[in-house]
């Protein structure tokens, strides 16, 4: 086992300004072209031309249907604007995917939620358990809340196509490998 392949958790790190969707879109293709079965979720956001912020929805890899996660919190407010009863929804449900063959987990953020013990922990939690390789993402606001929750058990990746395609490549077949 490499050292890539000895992490089954890997999270793509990148900073605030950094559109890291891309990242994600890029391997994604990439890795499908590999014959590799993944499940999840990518961040998407569009304007909305009632406030000043952007409306984020998950976007399911799977499906393409997206789910709204953010909410309106009105004119002049600085606390987070995630709808975390919308992502208990979404994880709820992606929970219960995890029980078909899946290759790779893709969840679009290691966030607030996820550093205040909630959020996709629960889902991270279960596709460990079930032997499924998970990649995130974490902005460096949240990356001693992802190393406290990880361990040992991650390893942060640049926010390069070929760096995550690398790790999802050798983790996936060092998986199918001990399957057989």
């Amino acid at each position: 086992m490499t050292d890539k392949t000895a992490h089954r958790l890997a999270a793509i790190r990148f900073g605030k300004d950094f559109h890291v969707d891309g990242v994600f879109d890029t391997a994604i293709a990439a890795l499908r072209a590999e014959g590799l079965r993944i499940v999840g979720f990518v961040q998407r956001e569009t304007p909305d031309p009632t406030t000043c912020c952007d409306i984020t929805y998950l976007e399911d890899i799977v499906t393409g249907q997206r789910h709204r996660i953010s909410q309106a919190l009105g004119a002049g407010s600085r606390g987070c604007k995630l709808d975390p009863q919308a992502l208990a929804d979404v994880c709820g449900d992606l929970v219960g995917t995890l029980e078909e063959r899946v290759d790779l987990l893709i969840l679009n953020r290691f966030g607030k939620g996820e550093s205040d013990g909630h959020g996709f922990r629960v889902v991270i939690e279960k596709a460990l358990d079930l032997g499924i390789p998970v990649l995130t993402a974490v902005r460096d606001t949240y990356e001693p809340a992802f190393e406290e929750f990880a361990g040992d058990l991650a390893i942060l990746l640049p926010a390069e196509h070929g760096a995550v395609v690398g790790w999802g490549k050798a983790v996936a077949g060092s998986m199918r490998s001990s399957a057989a």
